[in-house]
């Protein structure tokens, strides 16, 4: 066989076993291996695996991966999520439908801290599912506002995918990081117009809340304050070119640390915990960075992404029409595989192209998590729709789909919005101090 039939098969192989829901690395080491193994040997094919997870995993550049976990993990196990929801509550949740806005933006605050969409989800979950049940709101409004907040944390910094993205593309990670801000409270706004024509149409699915006093307001303020300094402290020292990702990064997560223990918020236990699962969860990154290693070496002597670069290069089609395409593929792809499994399979094989094409790097990063992203509340990947299903056991999981559209609608608007202007996206990193 050819090199290039042989990466066909590889990349169909590695299809498969993700819609068999094969761990992420574990099937990228395999095709990986293998496949490189069949079109060179075995013997260089285990020279590539004994030789790429050393050289990935003692790269320094990755450093900020399990520095930004283990700030989100410190700061989640310190119990803000309740906090965040009751200082934005005291502030906006009397107007009609103020609770539904205060879930979205308790997420996005949230969001901000974890970098995680299923973390978002299942925190915001927990805490404003029975606070918007106990007022009186429709469980479709409710369940579309936590779903549609908890995607806001593949954009707002620090973003973990956004992370992994720029490491398998070589873009730089701090402009990544900035560059989802804007887009993010873009999309926020949306879904905060969304809610707000939903409560117009019926006033009884978001009545108001309690107003509170300004001596309220300013309390509950004093409870989250400290943190949100913490964030403007890292994403303003990466913008401002005072701090690499790396090291904002470190100050995050020990300033996490000393806040949750000056105020209180942390134990023995919950550090214990906090820190397991920030180790469970980087081991789970490094090990697919490993892979992805390893399957981008396969597939580059299988010459795949060569030939598709020189095949779209002789379409007659201008570039946003191959990007608009591009677009639609990984929309396709995330109503059925994770945001990592397709950032991995596909970026050596489209990045290439993308490039080619003239289009900004970091403008694709936002723009492909944020396609990705419509499949995680979407059938029939649908993850955060399933967590929120697990909280809200009295309506079907069928309820909640149908009330996510206009959500997903939002969030398709924001797309086309950022294909007419990108400046959107990239005018924010373009100004930034230093190279992140």
């Amino acid at each position: 066989m050819t090199p290039e039939i042989i990466g066909v098969i590889g990349i169909l192989v590695l299809l498969v076993l993700f819609l068999l829901k094969v761990p992420v690395g574990i099937s990228l080491i395999f095709v990986g291996f293998f496949g490189f193994s069949m079109i060179r040997t075995f013997d260089a094919g285990f020279i590539q695996l004994g030789a790429s997870p050393f050289a990935t995993a003692s790269s320094y550049s990755l450093i900020v991966i399990p520095l930004f976990i283990v700030m989100g993990m410190i700061l989640s196990y310190c119990n803000i999520g309740n906090d965040l929801f009751r200082a934005v509550d005291s502030w906006i949740g009397h107007v009609r439908g103020g609770m539904a806005f205060t879930t979205l933006g308790t997420s996005a605050i949230f969001s901000s801290i974890s970098g995680s969409v299923n973390a978002t989800t299942a925190s915001m979950s927990r805490i404003t599912l029975p606070e918007l049940k106990k007022y009186g709101y429709s469980p479709t409004l409710s369940a579309a506002s936590v779903a549609a907040g908890g995607t806001l944390g593949v954009l707002i910094p620090p973003s973990v995918i956004l992370i992994l993205y720029g490491v398998l593309t070589m873009e730089p990670i701090g402009a990544l990081l900035v560059a989802g801000l804007v887009p993010g409270l873009i999309n926020l706004l949306l879904f905060m117009f969304v809610v707000y024509i939903w409560v117009r149409k019926d006033p009884q699915s978001g009545p108001p809340s309690e107003k509170s006093s300004w001596k309220t307001r300013f309390k509950m303020l004093s409870l989250v304050w400290p943190f949100m300094i913490l964030f403007l402290l890292t994403i303003g020292g990466i913008y401002f070119g005072i701090f690499t990702p790396t090291e904002a990064g470190a100050i995050g997560a020990t300033g996490a640390l000393l806040l949750s223990i000056i105020m209180r918020r942390m134990n023995i236990k919950r550090l214990i915990q906090a820190l397991g699962e920030s180790t469970r969860l980087s081991a789970m990154i490094f090990l697919i960075l490993i892979g992805a290693d390893l399957f981008s070496q396969f597939l580059a002597v299988s010459r795949i992404p060569t030939e598709v670069t020189m095949f779209v290069n002789q379409l007659d089609w201008s570039p946003i029409m191959i990007m608009i395409m591009i677009l639609i593929v990984l929309l396709v792809l995330g109503l059925f595989l994770e945001g990592i499994a397709i950032l991995v399979l596909t970026l050596p094989v489209i990045y290439p192209i993308v490039m080619d094409l003239g289009f900004d790097g970091i403008w694709f990063g936002i723009m492909m998590v944020m396609v990705i992203n419509i499949g995680l509340i979407t059938p029939p990947l649908g993850i955060s729709v399933y967590i929120i299903s697990g909280v809200m056991k009295e309506i079907k999981i069928e309820r909640i789909f149908k009330a996510v559209i206009p959500m997903v609608v939002a969030m398709l608007v924001a797309v086309i919005l950022f294909i007419l202007f990108p400046e959107l996206i990239t005018f924010v990193p373009n100004l930034m101090t230093g190279g992140g």
